[in-house]
């Protein structure tokens, strides 16, 4: 059996996603022992990461730990992950999806739409920003940094009237007792990978490899590939206001609208279900339609756009 060691932020969350994989990793005999490492995200606590835009900003430590050979292998969430890897790594394992999709948390309201006009919603997110202010213009949009318990507690206390998470992170710590809506991916679309978790290794490290091989979710790998090539071919990052998100149903796989925004535009791509054999062939065969509409909604123009690759009928 393998000595493993791991490398993983030290957030309340993190810690989890580390833990799980751990206890998956021990229980087929495995010895793990675990290194957190502070990494430059974790040390900005003064500043929206969004103003900041360093790339990899909660990777970048762990990955030099990597190369380091302090520890073996890294537990990521996936959304974290710059789309595009150093040569020096390969992401060996995407483990099995939680829900992807984003929540509407509030003390006072039950959804989106129900909240008063100029109401007070919380979140960081650039990608979450642009999409509530498409659906409803008139929210005073905050940022709001910290941990989960850091965060709930700021909207128990009423400095938000709501505030937008992931499903994914309060289902792991058991903490959605505040969740009144879960937001529809066509309503707001997750950002690329969101709910999944990325196993990441040296690249050629065979022995590691071949060890994490269990937790690669075949499902999981194929629709964040799809989402994560989207992404890299509209030269977005973690810290960009792109939403990406695909699905398997019934053997198909099926890609949500891409939601983007530039100043005074709202960009929306959709793609037609194709087989999920394709989809690791996403980013070279599928192409996109584009819809530009000026103050959010109007539409000004549509056009096929070879957004990945090919153009296709």
């Amino acid at each position: 059996m393998a000595r493993l060691r791991i490398g993983s932020r030290g957030s309340q969350l993190a810690l989890w996603q580390a833990h799980h994989i751990s206890d998956l990793l021990r229980a087929r005999g495995h010895t793990v022992e675990l290194e957190i490492i502070k990494t430059t995200g974790d040390k900005i606590t003064d500043a929206a990461l969004a103003k900041v835009g360093t790339k990899g900003m909660f990777t970048k430590e762990i990955e030099e730990a990597l190369v380091d050979n302090r520890i073996d292998l890294a537990v990521h969430s996936l959304k974290d992950l710059p789309t595009e890897l150093a040569g020096d790594f390969e992401i060996a394992a995407i483990t099995t999806r939680e829900d992807p999709r984003d929540v509407f948390c509030s003390v006072k309201f039950a959804s989106i739409d129900t909240l008063p006009q100029q109401a007070n919603v919380g979140t960081s997110s650039l990608r979450r920003q642009a999409q509530l202010k498409a659906l409803r213009p008139d929210l005073q949009i905050h940022p709001v940094r910290g941990n989960v318990d850091t965060r709930l507690r700021k909207l128990e206390s009423g400095d938000y009237d709501a505030i937008i998470l992931a499903a994914a992170g309060l289902n792991r710590l058991g903490k959605a007792q505040l969740v009144r809506q879960v937001i529809p991916a066509d309503v707001m679309t997750p950002a690329a990978g969101q709910g999944a978790l990325a196993i990441e290794i040296r690249n050629g490290d065979a022995a590691t490899r071949a060890v994490v091989a269990f937790l690669d979710d075949a499902a999981a790998r194929s629709t964040t590939t799809c989402e994560r090539a989207l992404l890299s071919k509209l030269g977005g990052g973690c810290q960009v206001p792109i939403g990406a998100f695909a699905e398997v149903k019934e053997g198909q796989f099926c890609a949500k609208p891409a939601r983007a925004t530039i100043p005074n535009a709202w960009v929306e791509k959709s793609a037609k279900p194709f087989s999920v054999e394709a989809a690791m062939l996403f980013s070279k065969k599928s192409t996109v339609k584009v819809l530009l509409c000026r103050n959010n909604r109007r539409q000004v123009s549509g056009a096929r756009s070879q957004v990945l690759g090919k153009s296709g009928s």
